[in-house]
């Protein structure tokens, strides 16, 4: 019990200290960085961030990938990304935390990336939507995928028996820090989120996880979904 909760001890000191932090939240947009684009996001030398690196990369937090004469830091699972995303549900229970007011359309907590699934409030509303319509339910902390679900996906070229068979959490509830509620998230978030760019319902704005939604995408989420956006 003595060496777990050391070790427990240990990744949460790792996870508090505010520069590895800063980097951490970067990350969250599905995307490997340098060692010096990291430094540059935390505000720290590019020693300093080798150094914090080297300890993400000892306890699994990241994993590292060499490609020529640069290594690219990420996530090493999606299941630390699901970690880092849920930690900042916690900024409501402060008490100077006041909820953003609707944003734009372009906002941060609008849409936008969590990892590789959309969040934010369209994210919320578009997984509401799917519920009310009967596509998925919601089970424990999982979503089911209906026989119905099956035949919507379907239409949308998202094979669910596939989608299953990779090897990660299928489709599980995400608090959404910003709205309090659950998103769609696991490898059905991250497919349908793919789906969503490729058919240009959605596009990434640049260098940042802000999504912006197209007219094309409000038209037809209008006609799947009945929700307006």
């Amino acid at each position: 019990m003595e060496s777990l909760e050391n070790d427990f001890s240990e990744i949460a000191s790792l996870l508090g200290d505010k520069s590895r932090a800063i980097m951490l939240w970067n990350l969250l947009d599905g995307r490997a960085y340098t060692a010096t684009e990291l430094a540059n996001c935390s505000g720290i030398s590019l020693q300093s961030a080798s150094n914090h690196l080297a300890k993400l990369l000892q306890k699994n937090i990241l994993s590292v990938e060499k490609q020529g004469r640069h290594r690219y830091y990420k996530f090493s699972s999606p299941d630390v990304a699901q970690v880092i995303e849920s930690m900042a549900s916690l900024l409501s229970l402060q008490q100077d935390y006041k909820k953003v007011k609707k944003p734009k359309a372009s906002a941060f907590t609008y849409a936008r990336t969590c990892y590789n699934h959309l969040a934010g409030e369209v994210g919320v509303i578009i997984t509401e939507a799917l519920i009310s319509h009967n596509i998925i339910s919601p089970l424990n902390k999982e979503y089911i995928v209906t026989a119905t679900g099956k035949q919507w996906f379907l239409k949308l070229d998202i094979n669910i028996d596939e989608t299953q068979n990779l090897k990660r959490s299928f489709a599980h509830q995400c608090l959404d820090w910003s709205e309090r509620k659950h998103h769609l998230a696991g490898a059905l978030g991250d497919v349908f989120l793919e789906t969503l760019l490729k058919e240009d319902w959605f596009r990434k704005h640049k260098n940042t996880r802000e999504l912006i939604i197209t007219a094309k995408g409000k038209q037809h989420l209008k006609q799947l979904l009945n929700i307006d956006l």
